[in-house]
């Protein structure tokens, strides 16, 4: 009798050091991408407040380029884990060599937008005339380093569906590192100004995406992978993510209207939102490194056709994602007096900013499921549903986000607003999950 309840107890500690293994190292790599434009902001910063502005506007148009392929991650992770839960390594990593021929041709495609464009693109972001030459410079030169990002999100996804995120993490570490050290050595040893900058960073995440490119050829050498494009297998890649850029869409229009809202409710509020979201953002890093170990686990046991499997470890991550929820929602409460003074001295903004993260962390528990749940589908590669699941909450969410400035609330309703959204992406993915219509075993979906 005392011997029943062993095996789901060996099997749930199976399943947390799998989650481990994968989860840590994905939030190192995770945390480490948005200090290469921290750090491009501190050396720059020194060059004077027009550079600094320039800088601003131009991360941000190229912030935004970016995350729209993320997709290139998280459909390959997804399609490259399956192979090798199937034990079919050499698909598993011509799959993956399709989604790099995609990130190529999708690089170039961005270079020859924005190239011409970029004057145009800076004026729509609303840069002053002061800054935006400086804006316009780093631009066109860090748009020469987008084809390297591309490559480096696929080949992100090759590895993470071959179970290895401790790679991803020792790049994004060393690409960090060579961006601080030539950002120095261009901007003030070589006297280049804002364009140092920007050639700093496309040496250093085009040194990555070689890095990436070595380790990913090595292994098609050694399985027999074939390393030519093909036509038929870059369409299914770009099929296979075209729910999720619908996605990612959708949720950077969740976005920006919560940002739009709080720039209607005045200068206090917009700048309180913008701490919070910067908060709320590095929260959902943590968060999303467990659900990138649920794409590479799901898919692997997808793939190898255990069913059981990956309802038992969906079950277990949803456990974390709750548990990870409830331990941020209790330090974003015991930090709140600490967190908001590094950034302001504005006791209007303190203010505004205090009732809105008691939201923010209650409402993590449930950003824990929804993330964890997110990655669970990702790794099953039911992507259509994700995509009419996020048009759905965007529907419910702008109207209501839309009515704060006439009925009131102030900032604290914008950010109920968006535990709302939170909640009715819970439910969605929820009942998907529930249903069992996500589970489709085998090789391919």
């Amino acid at each position: 009798m005392t011997q029943a309840p062993a095996a789901p107890k060996a099997a749930r500690r199976q399943h947390d050091r799998e989650i481990i293994a994968l989860a840590v190292p994905a939030f190192g790599a995770l945390v480490a991408e948005p200090l290469f434009v921290m750090a491009d902001s501190a050396i720059v910063g020194h060059l004077g407040t027009a550079q600094l502005a320039g800088l601003g506007v131009a991360s941000a148009l190229l912030t935004t380029a970016v995350s729209v392929f993320v997709f290139l991650a998280y459909a390959t992770t997804a399609a490259v884990a399956r192979r090798v839960g199937a034990g079919d390594l050499q698909s598993a990593i011509r799959q993956g060599v399709d989604g790099i021929w995609l990130a190529l041709l999708l690089g170039a495609a961005v270079i020859a937008v924005v190239l011409p464009t970029a004057p145009a693109l800076v004026e729509l972001f609303g840069a002053s005339d002061t800054a935006a030459p400086y804006a316009i410079t780093y631009l066109r030169i860090s748009s020469l380093g987008i084809p390297a990002m591309l490559v480096v999100l696929a080949s992100t996804g090759v590895l993470r569906g071959l179970q290895d995120t401790k790679t991803p993490l020792y790049v994004a570490i060393g690409g960090f590192v060579a961006n601080g050290v030539l950002n120095v050595a261009l901007v003030y040893g070589a006297g280049w100004g804002i364009a140092g900058s920007a050639w700093g960073t496309v040496i250093a995440q085009c040194a990555m995406a070689a890095v990436y490119l070595f380790v990913v050829v090595r292994g098609a050498r050694r399985h027999g992978a074939s390393l030519r494009p093909d036509a038929a297998g870059i369409r299914a890649c770009a099929q296979a993510g075209a729910p999720l850029l619908v996605r990612t869409l959708s949720l950077r229009a969740i976005l920006m209207i919560a940002t739009a809202v709080a720039a209607r409710l005045g200068d206090a509020d917009v700048a309180a939102h913008q701490i919070i979201l910067s908060l709320w953002s590095l929260l959902a890093f943590a968060l999303d490194a467990i659900a990138i170990a649920g794409q590479a686990i799901i898919g692997r046991y997808l793939g190898a056709n255990d069913a059981q499997g990956a309802r038992d470890v969906c079950r277990r991550m949803v456990q974390w994602g709750i548990a990870s929820g409830v331990v941020l929602g209790g330090l974003v409460v015991l930090a709140r007096p600490l967190f908001i003074p590094l950034f302001t001295s504005d006791s209007v903004v303190q203010d505004a900013a205090l009732p809105a993260l008691v939201v923010v962390a209650i409402s993590q528990p449930i950003c824990g499921i929804v993330y964890v749940l997110d990655g669970v589908l990702m790794g099953a590669g039911d992507g259509p549903y994700l995509a009419w699941a996020m048009l759905a909450t965007l529907a419910v969410f702008a109207p209501v986000a839309l009515l704060v400035p006439t009925f009131g609330g102030g900032l604290t309703a914008v950010w109920a607003a968006m535990t709302l959204m939170m909640t009715v992406r819970m439910v969605t993915l929820w009942l998907r999950t529930r249903s069992g219509h996500w589970i489709v075993t085998g090789a391919t979906r």
